[in-house]
C-alpha cells in the first residue's frame, strides 16, 4: 500500500505484517521500519489509534475505488488502494472486534446498545448493521463480520455492555 503525507512528493509504503499473539495489536512495516498498531476506538468515520506509544486520531474525509482521504492529526494523507488493501482492512476490522471467534460477534467498545436494527433468525451479509452502541454521545454501529444466519442476539436495548463482549452469534 502507498501512502503520501500531507505536501511531501515522496510516496510511503506500507505492509501489515501480522497480528499479535493475543489479537490486540497488528505489526505494521511503514517506509521500512516496523511498528506497532492498536486500536482505541472505531466509528464509521473517524477513529483513534496508538502507533507505537503516541496516540493518533483519523478522519476518513474521502473514500473512492483508487483512494482514501482522511486527515491524521490534522495531517491530510492519502492511502492509494491496491491489492494489499484488502488484506489491511480485513486484519484492521478483526481488531475492531469482529472476532473473538468465527460465529460470535463482539462489540469493539464499552457501550450502551440504543438499536437493534437485525432480527433472529434472519439472514445476514457482512457488513450489515446488527446492533448501534453508544459510547461518549457516539453512536457506533457494530456490523456483521461474516455472510450467514443471525442465529443469537445476546443484548437488549439499553443494556450496558463492554469491551469484546458478545453482541450476537452468526452461524
Amino acid at each position: 500500500m502507498e501512502f503520501k503525507v500531507g505536501d511531501l512528493a515522496q510516496l510511503l509504503d506500507g505492509e501489515v505484517l501480522r497480528t499479535t499473539g493475543d489479537g490486540s495489536a497488528v505489526l505494521v512495516k511503514i517506509a521500512g521500519k516496523q511498528h506497532t498498531l492498536r486500536m482505541l476506538k472505531a466509528g464509521t468515520s473517524e477513529f483513534e489509534f496508538m502507533l507505537d506509544n503516541t496516540y493518533h486520531h483519523a478522519k476518513i474525509l474521502q473514500s473512492g475505488s483508487a483512494e482514501v482521504k482522511m486527515m491524521v492529526d490534522g495531517q491530510p494523507i492519502t492511502i492509494k488502494k491496491h491489492s494489499k488493501l484488502t488484506e489491511v482492512l480485513e486484519k484492521a476490522s478483526a481488531l475492531g472486534g469482529a472476532g473473538l471467534g468465527d460465529r460470535n460477534l463482539a462489540s469493539q467498545i464499552p457501550g450502551r446498545v440504543v438499536n437493534i436494527p437485525a432480527k433472529t433468525g434472519t439472514e445476514v451479509k457482512k457488513g450489515d448493521v446488527i446492533v448501534v452502541l453508544e459510547s461518549m454521545k457516539m453512536q457506533v454501529a457494530v456490523k456483521a463480520h461474516r455472510d450467514g444466519n443471525l442465529k443469537e442476539i445476546k443484548v437488549k436495548q439499553g443494556a450496558s455492555v463492554a469491551r469484546h463482549d458478545i453482541l450476537a452469534v452468526i452461524e
